[in-house]
């Protein structure tokens, strides 16, 4: 993996003098964007409330009594369901992203997974609940396609790779008030207890459905379908305060013409399109491996399993099991704020790096605490246990929890100038640069003949 910083520094580079150093939140339209932004953002929350959710209610005696105490093959199912419908969905995500657009894909999950809350919040055996939380994979799978894309393609350039990093941050948000909506429900003597936090797992999707009208369309992808005075609209309307003559905006729009003419040219379409050049290979060997590292790190065990471990150290208290899961999704949620914010400075490959070897220590620590309990039920050891999942979760929000998302995007050829000298070559980056100089040189002309035309008129 190449080191993030210093190639976002480079793309930047060409533009960086085009923009404009007053802050966010001095600027109404920036406001507004972000706001929208943020809407985009709480996807990831609906997969984070899943994992944390399910962790308390296996906590519950209620939820446990309903579905006739699910254990073993029941109980793996039951936690691997939601992931199974996402892979379900993913073959038909990208087409509905490019061919309908970012907002109607994002609209049609956030339906569908509206719809599965409610079936899921209603179920009355455990075959309804497990069909509800396929459907509610099903449907995020096409929420969590868009929504990223949308985030890097709107965002104001110099805020991008924070705001696509904090796109994977907020799953903590939605596991934070799984967690607290559980340990708040434990004392409901009645299927209320479990079904108030299946309830609640709704809510972003409701927002979604609501509010995705108030959001702009992508330019790319209008520009991709010969819509571009749209696109030279929204650019301006929230990157330059609605100057279409901004040479800000004449670069970016020029930018997304080059990337979808160099497309055209290299037919990419389907995913034949992945091993169709060397720099695609390259792409689809890091995507793969993010994906594989990231699944394979050894969280999945905390995050659905935690009760079970904890029952195995000793602490098997309903209150104690909820209460350590709300502190840990906290605690979660901060470290990945910061690495988002840290993700330009540090770069993406020391985070990386940081976070594995953090990982490996924690893990080799976690289980040499377990076997200890385990041999001499020795109960400092399950205390120390505790805190390695802390500092193991610590390591691993550094990078994977903020980077999984925003690093695959900037795979993609997303951003011009920072992806294609990592897998392109230089011939790639001398095509971009010479529509980068004139993109610029036309926004100057612009800009000139707009100056004297003020001058004249005095």
């Amino acid at each position: 993996m190449g080191a993030g910083a210093v190639i976002t520094s480079s793309g930047q580079a060409h533009y960086a003098h085009l923009l404009d150093s007053t802050p966010w939140y001095k600027k109404s339209r920036l406001i507004l964007l972000n706001a929208c932004i943020l809407l985009l953002l709480i996807t990831s929350s609906t997969n984070g409330y899943d994992g944390s959710m399910m962790n308390g209610l296996q906590s519950l005696e209620q939820w446990r009594s309903a579905f006739n105490n699910p254990a073993g093959g029941m109980l793996g199912l039951l936690n691997a369901i939601q992931n199974i419908g996402s892979l379900a969905g993913y073959p038909f995500a990208p087409y509905l992203s490019d061919g309908l657009g970012r907002k109607k894909t994002i609209l049609i999950g956030a339906f569908i997974m509206t719809a599965a809350t409610i079936l899921q919040t209603a179920s009355q055996n455990v075959g309804m609940f497990i069909g509800a939380r396929f459907l509610i994979g099903f449907g995020l799978t096409f929420c969590a396609n868009a929504a990223p894309l949308l985030v890097s393609e709107i965002a104001y350039p110099s805020q991008r790779a924070a705001l696509t990093s904090t796109y994977n941050s907020l799953w903590y948000a939605g596991s934070i008030i799984a967690a607290w909506t559980t340990y708040g429900t434990f004392r409901i003597n009645s299927s209320w207890s479990w079904r108030i936090p299946s309830a609640l797992q709704g809510l972003p999707s409701v927002l979604q459905l609501a509010l995705i009208w108030f959001v702009p369309e992508s330019p790319r992808w209008l520009i991709s379908k010969g819509r571009e005075e749209r696109a030279v609209e929204i650019i301006a309307y929230y990157h330059a305060d609605g100057n279409r003559d901004d040479p800000l905006v004449s670069y970016q729009i020029e930018e997304i013409r080059t990337a979808i003419d160099l497309d055209r040219q290299s037919k990419q379409v389907g995913y034949l399109s992945l091993f169709r050049t060397p720099g695609n290979l390259r792409r689809i060997r890091i995507i793969v491996a993010l994906g594989f590292f990231s699944q394979w790190s050894g969280n999945g065990l905390i995050s659905y399993y935690q009760n079970r471990v904890l029952d195995a150290l000793g602490i098997s208290g309903t209150s104690t099991q909820l209460l350590i899961n709300g502190i840990l999704q906290i605690w979660n949620l901060a470290v990945s704020l910061v690495a988002s914010a840290l993700c330009e400075r540090a770069g993406r490959r020391p985070l990386f790096i940081i976070s594995c070897v953090g990982m490996l220590v924690m893990w080799t620590a976690q289980t040499i605490c377990f076997a200890e309990v385990s041999i001499h039920n020795t109960t400092p050891a399950a205390h120390a246990f505790i805190a390695f999942i802390f500092l193991y979760y610590g390591a691993y929000d550094l990078a994977f929890t903020p980077l999984i998302v925003s690093y695959v995007i900037e795979t993609k050829n997303r951003t011009l100038e920072e992806t294609a000298v990592l897998f392109d070559g230089e011939d790639k980056v001398n095509q971009l640069e010479v529509a980068a100089q004139i993109a610029e040189t036309h926004a100057d002309d612009v800009k000139s003949d707009s100056e004297s035309g003020k001058g004249s008129g005095h």
